[in-house]
């Protein structure tokens, strides 16, 4: 069993957490729904896609821990469908020691983190609350506002703007952004956005850096004048986009 949390993650109104484990080994989920209960969090489980989607929509989930591989259709496209009404929730993907092809695919299609199994239960609640922290659900902060030429970050509420088009992020892009953003004109090194915006070394995977930068590119210089810039074997830097007010 974990031990007891020293930081209580709430939903913004002060209620539990609600958490998302869908696996078809019905062990490893109650085991998994055991610890994840332990932190205080409201736990439901799914063993198939149909089920994940439909507890989705009726629970709203703060976080979601999935399985790639489900009896009926995979966690891809579980994500998919769970997004298609809530784009932000995190997810915490779980995969077998051996399908590199499955991390990478669900990190490719949007998925937040994975752990492969067999996985320790401190390690699944310590990458819970890792996303749950960047997804807004830590303590209570004061409203705060970063803006770099004519992107514009909510922190509070975590909207994003670029001019006046919203723009939706999910809890990793955000995390990324707002990293970014807090350090305008400064060049930051892969590993400095790997230990910032995922706080460990993510097992070799260290090209995850670009696949996501390349995610906030499509969303936030699509179109624009770019704002985030590669500077080869350095890293990357956020600037105001030529024309627009030097904020930032």
């Amino acid at each position: 069993m974990t031990n007891a949390p020293t930081e209580n993650l709430t939903r913004a109104d002060g209620s539990p957490l609600r958490v998302l484990v869908v696996d078809d080994e019905q062990m490893l989920a109650d085991l998994l729904a055991s610890a994840l209960r332990y932190e205080g969090w409201e736990v439901t489980t799914a063993g198939t896609g149909i089920a994940a989607v439909r507890s989705a929509q009726e629970i709203d989930p703060d976080v979601i821990v999935l399985d790639i591989m489900l009896p009926d259709f995979d966690g891809l496209e579980v994500m998919r469908r769970v997004r298609g009404h809530r784009p932000n929730v995190p997810v915490l993907f779980l995969t077998a020691k051996d399908a590199v092809e499955d991390r990478v695919a669900g990190l490719t299609a949007g998925g937040d983190d994975y752990v492969t199994k067999p996985f320790s239960l401190e390690e699944v609640v310590a990458r819970l609350r890792a996303l749950l922290r960047r997804s807004g659900a830590s303590e209570e902060k004061p409203a705060s506002i970063l803006e770099v030429g004519d992107l514009r970050m909510d922190e509070d509420s975590h909207e994003v703007w670029r001019g006046e088009d919203e723009i939706q992020l999910t809890a990793t892009e955000f995390e990324l952004l707002r990293y970014l953003m807090r350090n305008p004109r400064r060049v930051l090194s892969k590993p400095q956005i790997l230990d910032r915006v995922w706080n460990y070394d993510f097992g070799g995977q260290a090209n995850i850096v670009e696949l996501y930068i390349s995610y906030l590119r499509r969303k936030i210089d699509k179109g624009r004048e770019p704002m985030i810039h590669t500077m080869r074997g350095v890293g990357y830097v956020l600037k105001p986009a030529a024309g627009t007010d030097e904020r930032g």
